[in-house]
C-alpha cells in the first residue's frame, strides 16, 4: 500500500551547480515523417517537406527511468552511462529539456506490455555540474506531460515524436467549485495520513505544524500532480495518475487511495495501542 513521502528530495551535497541556460531549442516541431519497422520499433525518418499531420508533433530526447516524474516535481539525477552523457552534451548546447518515461525494471511475465508506457513528463535541467570524468549531476524540474506518437531513433539514445498532454477542462464551469472542494478533501486525507504515519513511527507531534498548508495556494490540477508525486513506492499507480486527462478523476482516485491508506494506518495504530511494546 503506497504511503506518502513527506518531502521532496533535497538538493544533494555536490553543490554549487552551474546555472542552466537555454540556447537553441532542441524540442521543435517535426516535418513530415516516413515510418519503417526496425528492431521491433516504429522508427520514423523526417523529410524536408512539411505536412499537416505532423504539425502537432515535436521531437524530444527520451530518458527511460524506473520512476514517474510529475509536473512541478524536482528530480535530482546522476548521469554516468555513455549514451546519456552524449545526450547531456547535446542538451547543454540546446534546450535543456528531455522526456522522462517510466521504465518498469521488472515487467510482469504474464503481461509483457506492463514494462512499456507511452506517457511521460518533460524534465527541464535547472542546475547542473559536470565532473572531470564526464559524469553529470543534475537538478531537474517536471514540466508538461507528453504522449509518444512514434520513435524516431533508438541509438545512441532514444528520440521520439511526441504530442503534449493536458487535462480536459470541465464541460460545466460550475464544476470548478466541485474541483476546489475535492482538492480540499484530498488535502484533509493527506494531513490525516501524515499525522498517523508520524505517530506510528514515534515522531513527536508539533502542534504548530499539525495544520500545515499542503496546497500552498495551488490550483486543483497542479495540486493533483503534487499529491501523485508523494505516492512513492507505487510507480504503476503513479503512471495511471499521470496518464489521466481529467483533474477530477485524478483527485477522486487519489482520495480513494488516501482513504484506503488511512484505514490501514488506523488499524495499525489501534493494534499498537492494544499491544504496546514492552520497555
Amino acid at each position: 500500500m503506497p504511503l506518502l513521502s513527506q518531502s521532496l528530495p533535497s538538493q544533494p551535497r555536490f553543490l554549487p551547480f552551474s546555472q542552466a541556460k537555454r540556447r537553441t531549442p532542441l524540442v521543435q516541431p517535426l516535418s513530415h515523417t516516413t515510418c519503417i519497422k526496425r528492431h521491433g520499433f516504429s522508427v520514423c525518418l523526417a523529410s524536408s517537406n512539411s505536412h499537416s499531420m505532423a504539425s502537432n508533433l515535436v521531437e524530444l530526447p527520451i530518458f527511460p527511468l524506473p520512476l514517474v516524474l510529475f509536473p512541478g516535481a524536482m528530480l535530482p539525477l546522476q548521469i554516468f552511462e555513455f549514451r546519456y552523457r552524449i545526450m547531456m552534451h547535446t542538451l547543454l548546447q540546446t534546450d535543456l529539456r528531455f522526456g522522462v518515461l517510466f521504465s518498469n525494471p521488472m515487467p510482469s511475465s504474464t503481461d509483457p506490455s506492463s514494462g512499456t508506457v507511452e506517457v511521460g513528463c518533460v524534465a527541464e535541467v535547472v542546475k547542473h555540474q559536470r565532473l572531470v570524468d564526464d559524469r553529470f549531476f543534475l537538478i531537474c524540474k517536471g514540466q508538461e506531460r507528453f504522449r509518444i506518437s512514434h520513435i524516431l531513433q533508438t541509438k545512441p539514445y532514444m528520440v521520439a515524436a511526441v504530442t503534449w498532454l493536458e487535462d480536459r477542462p470541465p464541460p460545466d464551469p460550475k464544476q470548478g467549485d466541485d474541483l476546489e472542494n475535492l482538492a480540499s478533501e484530498v488535502e484533509g486525507y493527506m494531513k490525516d495520513v501524515i499525522r498517523l504515519s508520524n505517530r506510528l513511527e514515534g515522531k513527536k507531534q508539533d502542534s504548530q505544524k499539525a495544520d500545515v498548508d499542503l496546497r500552498k495556494g495551488q490550483f486543483p490540477t497542479p495540486f493533483s500532480f503534487f499529491v501523485a508525486s508523494t505516492f512513492e513506492g507505487a510507480p504503476r499507480e503513479q503512471q495511471v495518475l499521470l496518464e489521466l486527462e481529467d483533474t477530477a478523476a485524478r483527485l477522486k482516485r487519489e482520495r480513494d487511495t488516501l482513504k484506503s491508506t488511512l484505514n490501514y494506518l488506523s488499524a495499525a495504530s489501534a493494534v499498537k495501542d492494544a499491544f504496546p511494546s514492552s520497555p
